[in-house]
Parts: structure tokens; C-alpha cells; sequence
């Protein structure tokens, strides 16, 4: 008589997960707030919102996003305890160009085999992430899909909600003209444009991830798993210290993830202005130069795609451009002047002049 159908036996491994979870236990511990209320292991987490009575106004924010096919690079090189910062960085980013505190986080990994040790490092990024930005993970889900993901691959996602004041939300309605822009430098590529820059590398020039690259100082693989800068809690103390009078100099920021500088800064220009760029003001990474290189990929399409050495970008009177760029300075964020904004009606960002080599 055969053996009765079971969950193991269909691909599932229900040990494998709660072993995954002692694993992850110790990293998630790190990740918390004074809010956080009970542990891990709940079917939901759990934030005290007693704080929030001190808002006049709070408006709660929220994102969700992922990580996008880097997380190719990182199944190949094995390496798994560093991608948890581009999940944090693509979600609380978008958070804090309003102007709000990301709170907490939660994280969901759906894997064709549960690997106990894999997932423990995965979180473990997230977990430090969310530690550099100042926000709790709280919780999160590990599925297992056996059928629909090989035994090796995992997609990762996240969502995180934060606060702010009502009345200081930062955004197109309060950018002037005469404002400047103000470029913050990435990490690299950070978690936008893979499908490009894998096709460029691995069909058209037939690299591996273990070539070393003179331009790059090291080898592709660790040139494409450079984590993504996370900007939140640097941006929010920047908020604090040049808004903090009656007179609020930064008027607006955007993330520049998908779509590149000119499609993100957009969302934040209003109709009846535009922005004019330089782009000689800053020196890309060798990466960008090569993925156009190698693809023969006409620069719009690599600006319209990539960051461009450029992750985030505040709008703001050009009176306090020094007082920021001495701010993020000292926190280790290189950040200059890139551009303004101008009474020229459209809402439109436009790139000019040659990058400086």
C-alpha cells in the first residue's frame, strides 16, 4: 500500500521554518523601538501608538516594495546578509521624502526551499538595516513554494508605515522657484535597473561575477551586491535641524529609484515650475559607464533607468545648501548642489551639460 500524501512530502518543511525562526530570533531582537510591544512568533506585530498622542495632526504614512532581480546576484554569490538593506532602503526611503519617520517594518520571503540558515541571514540584513534607519521590524512571514520557486531562489519584499505632522509634509506645494537641488550620492546601483544591467553583463558581454574588473577596483559580483544607502534617518534629522524654526528652507525630497533622476524629482515639481540639472557637477561611478559601455545603451535610457551615482535629492532655498551639505557630510553622505528650480512652467526636470569624468 503507498504511503499517504503529505505536506513534507509535497515540498514543505514546517521544521525547517520554525528553525528559520530561532535562527532570525536574535537579529530581529536588535531591530526594535520602545513601542514594540510582545516578541517575535505573534500572528501580528504589535506598536504601542501612545506616542502619537503628542502629534497635532499625525498622518500616517505607508510603502511596500522589494527587492527586484538583485536578488539574483546574491543567490549566485551566496551571499545573503546584505540585500536586506536595498528591501529597507527601496521602502523607508520612500517614506521620509514626505517627511515622515518610518516606524516599523515587516518583511515577507517566499522561497522555493526553506534553508534555516539562508533566511537567518536575509533577515539578518533587514534587521541591521532597520536599525540604521531608526525603524522596528516587527514582524514578518516565510513562505515556502515548492513548484513555483526552485529549491535556491527567494523573492523578498517589505512594507513600513511612519508619521508625520500634518502640517509639515514636505512636497511639490512647497517648492519655489529659485530653489536648489541638492543631489545626495548612492552606493552604486542600489536595487533599480537589474534586468538591464544583468543582461548587459551576463548575455551581451558574457562576464561572471568573479572577473575582476580594473575599473572597478574588485570584482563585478561585489560591485553588484553593494548594498543600497539607506537615507531615512540621516534625511529625517536633516528635516529636524533646517525645519525646525518657523522659517522650513527644505521644501521637498525625492527617492531616485525606478524611472532615474528626472522621472522621481518630477513627482515633487509642481506644474507651473522646472528644473534645470548640471549634470558636470558630479562624476558617476565606473558601473554606470560600463553598463553603457558594454550594452551600447544610449545615455537616456541609462539615465531614465539607473541613479546615476545620485540616490536621493532634497528641493531647498539655496540659503541652506551649505548648512546641508556640511550636515550630511558629517555623517558620511557626500551631497552638492546639482541643480535649480526655475519659473518655467511644465513640471519638468531636464538634464544638461556632460557629466565631469
Amino acid at each position: 500500500m503507498s504511503e499517504g500524501a503529505s505536506y513534507a512530502a509535497a515540498g514543505v518543511d514546517i521544521e525547517a521554518g520554525d528553525r528559520a525562526v530561532e535562527l532570525m530570533k536574535e537579529w530581529v531582537a536588535k531591530a526594535t523601538r520602545p513601542e514594540v510591544v510582545g516578541g517575535l512568533g505573534g500572528f501580528a506585530g504589535l506598536f504601542d501608538a501612545t506616542a502619537l498622542t503628542s502629534y497635532r495632526r499625525p498622518l500616517l504614512a505607508t510603502s511596500t516594495d522589494g527587492i527586484g532581480t538583485k536578488v539574483a546576484i546574491a543567490q549566485k554569490l551566496d551571499k545573503h546578509d546584505t540585500i536586506g538593506f536595498d528591501l529597507v532602503g527601496m521602502v523607508v526611503d520612500d517614506l521620509v521624502v514626505c517627511g515622515a519617520e518610518p516606524l516599523f517594518m515587516t518583511d515577507y520571503i517566499c522561497t522555493g526551499k526553506v534553508v534555516p540558515e539562508t533566511i537567518a541571514q536575509i533577515v539578518k540584513g533587514i534587521a541591521e538595516a532597520c536599525v540604521e534607519a531608526g525603524t522596528a521590524l516587527v514582524g514578518g512571514e516565510t513562505a515556502e513554494h515548492p513548484g513555483l520557486l526552485e529549491a535556491d531562489e527567494y523573492d523578498v519584499a517589505g512594507a513600513a508605515t511612519g508619521v508625520v505632522e500634518a502640517d509639515e509634509v514636505l512636497g511639490a506645494e512647497r517648492v519655489r522657484a529659485g530653489d536648489v537641488v541638492l543631489a545626495m550620492a548612492s552606493s552604486g546601483l542600489h536595487s533599480n535597473g537589474y534586468s538591464l544591467v544583468r543582461h548587459v553583463f551576463f548575455d551581451r558581454a558574457k562576464w561572471t561575477l568573479d572577473r575582476t574588473v580594473p575599473e572597478l577596483g574588485t570584482s563585478l559580483g561585489e560591485v553588484l551586491l553593494t548594498p543600497t544607502r539607506v537615507y531615512a534617518k540621516h534625511c529625517l534629522e536633516l528635516i529636524q535641524e533646517l525645519n525646525d524654526g518657523d522659517d522650513k528652507p527644505l521644501h521637498a525630497m525625492s527617492h531616485i529609484t525606478g524611472g532615474g533622476f528626472a522621472a522621481n524629482l518630477a513627482r515633487v515639481i509642481p506644474d507651473q515650475l522646472s528644473v534645470r540639472i548640471d549634470r558636470s557637477t558630479w562624476t558617476p561611478a565606473p558601473i554606470f559607464g560600463l553598463v553603457g559601455l558594454l550594452g551600447d545603451v544610449p545615455l537616456p535610457e541609462l539615465e531614465k533607468t539607473l541613479n546615476m551615482g545620485a540616490g536621493m535629492v532634497a528641493v531647498l532655498d539655496p540659503s541652506s545648501a551649505d548648512a546641508a551639505i556640511q550636515a550630511l557630510a558629517a555623517r558620511d553622505i557626500p551631497a552638492w548642489v546639482c541643480g535649480e528650480v526655475t519659473a518655467t512652467a511644465g513640471g519638468t526636470v531636464t538634464l544638461e551639460g556632460t557629466y565631469a569624468k
